[in-house]
């Protein structure tokens, strides 16, 4: 099981470098600078010549070469965990992982296909993300740390602490949808100063791409506002919880590097390195935040020991009404 976990940080850091490979795509306009799929201006997708890997041709062609890697990472996890895992909800997250990842690489071919439309890139964008947790949830899964109930402490018993911990990682995917919506509608520079709006708090006209990027603003704000809360309850209620406060300080420190890098994408007038920056620290945002979930919520996940012990106790308790009078 250690290796598997070990295996899962492999496929974790894969699968960051991939959001990151597929930001840099977007970033510099490089999405049909291979106009077929899935083989590359007629080649075997790994046969292409690595001579013409030049410009948009080697940030796209390189994003479908690591998005073959992490599939046959994520294949390996599936058949692995099939094979080891007795957890029967983990192996199911591990097949849906595999299934997860076919689903983007046909949403990646389809984009190419039809020319970018806006709701398929959208939902490319979307779907990686998702998988992306999925994979770090796995790796949360399989840690000693999980499966030892983290020092077999109880649940911690704060109303307060679970809803936060929901709510976070909610807002920063909507917020994550919302940056992806904004991108593909070439909306990153519809406001072209920050902090403000124009000059103003608000915007003084308004057009679909100027309210997409205000929308967008908000949404980090409202980010904000809840992570900090959620940071704020976990150091001080919770501070002999490690496995709480450690993602909760990381979370903090994520935070504020994503609130820099959005200034600085509009500052530098969507200099594609920045930019890309700011999509993979996002990710980074979104999978901190539910991993700090998952171990908030401890609870709710039985282990089969866990569940063989109560149905024991079960059996034990209706043992003594059913004995013959």
């Amino acid at each position: 099981m250690r290796w598997l976990h070990h295996y899962l940080r492999l496929l974790a850091a894969a699968s960051l470098l991939l959001i990151a490979a597929g930001g840099l795509v977007t970033s510099t306009d490089s999405g049909l600078a291979v106009p077929d799929w899935p083989n590359t201006y007629g080649y075997f997708m790994f046969s292409f010549p690595f001579s013409k890997m030049v410009g948009g041709i080697l940030y796209e062609h390189g994003h479908r070469l690591i998005a073959s890697v992490v599939g046959l990472l994520t294949i390996g996890l599936a058949v692995w965990a099939a094979r080891i895992e007795s957890r029967a909800w983990v192996r199911r997250l591990a097949w849906g992982a595999l299934a997860a990842v076919v689903t983007q690489g046909l949403l990646g071919g389809i984009t190419v296909i039809y020319l970018l439309p806006k709701p398929i890139s959208i939902s490319h964008a979307g779907l990686a993300q998702l998988f992306f947790a999925l994979v770090v949830s796995l790796g949360v899964f399989t840690s000693p740390g999980w499966r030892s109930r983290y020092g077999r402490k109880g649940p911690p018993d704060d109303p307060v602490l679970g809803r936060l911990a929901v709510i976070v990682p909610a807002c920063v995917y909507g917020q994550i949808l919302l940056g992806a919506t904004m991108r593909h509608n070439d909306a990153g520079l519809a406001i072209p100063d920050f902090p403000l709006a124009f000059g103003r708090l608000l915007p003084p006209e308004w057009s679909l791409g100027i309210g997409l990027h205000f929308a967008h603003r908000l949404g980090a704000a409202a980010v904000t506002a809840a992570a900090v809360a959620l940071i704020v309850r976990v150091l001080s209620r919770h501070r002999d919880r490690p496995e709480l406060v450690r993602p909760a300080v990381l979370l903090g420190a994520v935070l504020l590097t994503q609130i820099g890098l959005g200034a600085w994408t509009v500052w530098s007038g969507l200099q594609p390195h920045v930019n890309t920056a700011h999509v993979a620290t996002g990710a980074l945002l979104w999978v901190v935040s539910v991993t700090l979930a998952l171990r908030a919520h401890r609870a709710w996940f039985g282990d089969e020991e866990s569940i063989r012990a109560a149905r024991f106790a079960a059996r034990a308790t209706r043992a003594p009404e059913q004995a013959p009078a």
